[in-house]
């Protein structure tokens, strides 16, 4: 199990080395901000949608290595992906980190994502983990007003 985890640091942090995705896009349909006022992480979410289908994604900010290595993963894994399957995902990530229920099942279904089940054991971290996804759900529900965790 400490190699599972190990392995799971490991991608997290590649991530928030080389985060995937990061970058303004030139014609953004939708954008959100997301802050989270007890680490200090800010997010900006751009998306560029097609016929509800998430076309390109990218993101800016600053932030912890979770909050930051959550938005690349999310980014990868959103893009191609249709409105209703990200909402679907969005779901299935904070179901993983913020239920009471065993996660396994939830984990197995999102596939890379479930790197981030460990953070399940820092719930100060689950925050971090999730500003992102709280960030794209307002970008595609077209919110104006910032995105906070608190």
């Amino acid at each position: 199990m400490s190699d599972l985890r190990e392995l799971y640091q490991q991608v997290i942090l590649d991530h928030n080395r080389k985060p995937r995705n990061f970058r303004r896009l030139t014609s953004p349909t939708q954008h959100a901000e997301g802050y989270n006022p007890l680490c200090g992480d800010r997010v900006t979410v751009e998306v560029a949608l097609e016929d509800e289908v998430i076309r390109d994604i990218g993101f800016q900010g600053s932030g912890c290595a979770i909050s930051k290595a959550s938005a690349s993963m999310m980014t990868a894994a959103l893009k191609g992906k249709t409105v209703s399957e990200a909402e679907e995902t969005f779901e299935r990530f904070r179901a993983m980190l913020t239920a009471n229920e065993s996660n396994g099942e939830g984990a197995a279904r999102l596939d890379k994502l479930a790197v981030f089940a460990g953070v399940r054991e820092f719930p100060s971290r689950i925050k971090c983990a999730t500003l992102p996804w709280h960030t794209i759900h307002a970008a595609l529900a077209g919110q104006t007003e910032p995105v906070t965790t608190e």
